[in-house]
């Protein structure tokens, strides 16, 4: 590594008496010189980028002392600047030295010359060379030459934002049309992408449409711009950002991606910081156009396949469909898409009745809306012929999104004797494992009824012990399905969080598990979604979320 840093430094010093001597350019000699050593200088100058975007500039300087000699001789050549190739890396490396957060007197005094530089790159680069050209873009300005290079990104960024906007160019390399013009511009921004001066100008970009069909923002200007998005380099306003997912959709699919692979390693404790972690990434807000939800959804969709419906997949989903369905009724901005779009293989009768808030049902009407989806699935469950097993996975599909139903049945299956208990416990058998056969379904059922039927005589118990409970849940039978087992434990939960015999036992029994039990995960993972909707009620449920919260400190830390 050291020998290689040796040899990048004698590589410098070439370079640099090169600058020099070119910098004297009297002869044709010399500047034939310069035309003859650009492939070799280019070439150079890509190593040097590929060594300064892994820096900061006090790092670069102290690494290559001659650095800011060199580019900035390099800079002001021009027979080096005239070479586009050139030029553009340049732009790469001046960008690499630029301090967002200057830390200390270098870095300041950097980031001054750095942008007298990029101003210099960035006018010739929509100019033309010619001092004539300067001279008259620095007078329509209304500026001297002595303050030209302190204002010129401001003005030359509100000049092209400007044309943009009127759809046209006056004197922005006027041979080139309209759409090939664009395309020029956006991919000499690339190097500039994280100037803060610079926003206005992406942002135009991101949001100017040609006449035509094809896309005419350089794919590698979308790419980097998206990246810088994703490691919150720069922001943006929701406007640009969505119009850069629509237009690029593979940065729309890495944006989900990277979304999910931060929610799934962890990052959100709790659904409320997961929640906050989805919606400040603005692909809820983007998801309101069909295109980015479907990506957002057959990436879940392959997650759950992926997983075998792992329940922590479930949950990412959940979260994120319901700060979906905030932002799209939130959405008032411009015109809805109708619901059907956004899942046009699901019975829209189907559709409505999984959009439905339980809140905004009586209490008395929750056990009624359940079974209206019953009977809705059971329908499509039921239904035999070609196409009949996709139709049943997408309305399972349909039903993960709203998983809350799943969690409510449960409730109402430990807290009433409701005539419609075969219909939930149908509900939760499907949430759980909608492949199952009605054979199997219905033996998952009985086993369910069976744990039913013992928590329901312990709620009636005065006082109750843990091994009582752990004799009501344990299996009958060797074997349970793993469907199985994930009912049963839901059910487990909600008694201890709906009945006042639950209360009174959740957390010594919480304790006992959190000793010896292999399913804390499942189990945190149930109490924490159980939590957040409940919080969502008010004050109703706020001794319920207390006890939540304390089970969850016990399943963590064991007290």
């Amino acid at each position: 590594m050291a020998e290689d840093a040796s040899v990048t430094k004698l590589s410098i010093e070439f370079w640099l008496n090169k600058a020099l001597q070119w910098g004297q350019i009297t002869t044709s000699e010399s500047q034939q010189d310069v035309c003859l050593h650009l492939p070799e200088l280019q070439e150079f100058l890509l190593q040097i980028y590929g060594a300064l975007k892994h820096m900061n500039c006090t790092t670069a300087v102290r690494e290559f002392p001659l650095i800011g000699q060199l580019l900035g001789r390099l800079c002001w050549n021009p027979f080096v600047i005239g070479h586009d190739e050139c030029q553009k890396t340049l732009m790469w490396c001046l960008c690499c030295l630029y301090s967002g957060e200057p830390q200390n007197p270098v870095e300041l005094k950097a980031n001054s010359w750095i942008q007298s530089s990029l101003c210099h790159l960035l006018s010739l680069s929509g100019l033309g060379n010619s001092e004539a050209d300067m001279n008259n873009f620095i007078s329509a300005l209304g500026f001297t030459s002595s303050d030209y290079y302190s204002k010129v990104v401001e003005n030359v960024v509100l000049s092209l934002v400007t044309e943009l906007k009127r759809n046209q160019f006056n004197g922005f390399n006027s041979q080139q049309s309209m759409s090939s013009r664009v395309t020029s511009l956006s991919l000499r921004c690339v190097p500039l992408i994280t100037l803060l001066d610079i926003t206005p100008l992406l942002e135009a970009l991101l949001c100017y449409h040609g006449d035509g069909s094809q896309e005419v923002l350089h794919s590698e200007f979308l790419e980097v711009v998206n990246e810088a998005i994703l490691q919150k380099k720069i922001s943006l306003s929701e406007s640009a950002v969505q119009q850069l997912w629509l237009r690029h959709l593979p940065s729309a699919e890495k944006a989900v991606l990277r979304n999910f692979e931060s929610l799934m390693s962890g990052q959100a404790r709790s659904l409320e910081e997961m929640e906050c972690l989805i919606k400040t990434s603005l692909l809820p807000q983007a998801a309101c156009h069909p295109a980015i939800f479907r990506i957002a959804d057959e990436i879940f969709k392959n997650a759950l396949l992926e997983t075998d419906g792992a329940l922590e997949v479930m949950t990412v989903m959940q979260v994120f469909t319901q700060c979906f369905v905030q932002a799209y009724r939130e959405n008032n901005k411009q015109q809805r898409f109708p619901l059907k779009v956004y899942f046009p293989q699901i019975p829209y009768s189907l559709v409505m009745a999984s959009l439905k808030r339980p809140s905004d049902l009586p209490a008395s009407g929750l056990n009624q809306h359940l079974n209206h989806i019953v009977e809705l699935l059971k329908a499509t469950a039921e239904a035999t012929g070609i196409g009949s097993c996709g139709d049943l996975f997408e309305s399972w599909f349909l039903f993960i999104h709203f998983g809350e139903w799943a969690d409510i049945a449960a409730e109402q299956l430990v807290v009433s004797e409701a005539e419609s208990s075969d219909a939930l416990l149908w509900l939760l058998a499907f949430y759980y494992n909608p492949s199952d056969e009605n054979q199997q379904r219905t033996r998952t059922m009985v086993e369910a009824r069976s744990v039913c039927n013992h928590l329901a005589i312990l709620s009636r118990t005065a006082a109750i012990s843990v091994a009582d409970l752990q004799a009501a849940v344990s299996s009958k039978t060797n074997i349970r399905q793993p469907g199985t087992e994930h009912l049963v434990m839901h059910l487990l939960v909600s008694y201890l969080l709906f009945t006042t015999s639950g209360h009174m036992i959740a957390r010594e029994f919480i304790a006992h598990f959190a000793a010896t039990g292999s399913e804390i995960p499942e189990v945190s993972g149930l109490l924490t979604c159980t939590a957040h909707r409940l919080s969502q009620a008010g004050v109703k449920y706020q001794q319920t979320v207390k006890l939540v919260n304390d089970l969850l400190q016990i399943l963590k830390y064991g007290v």
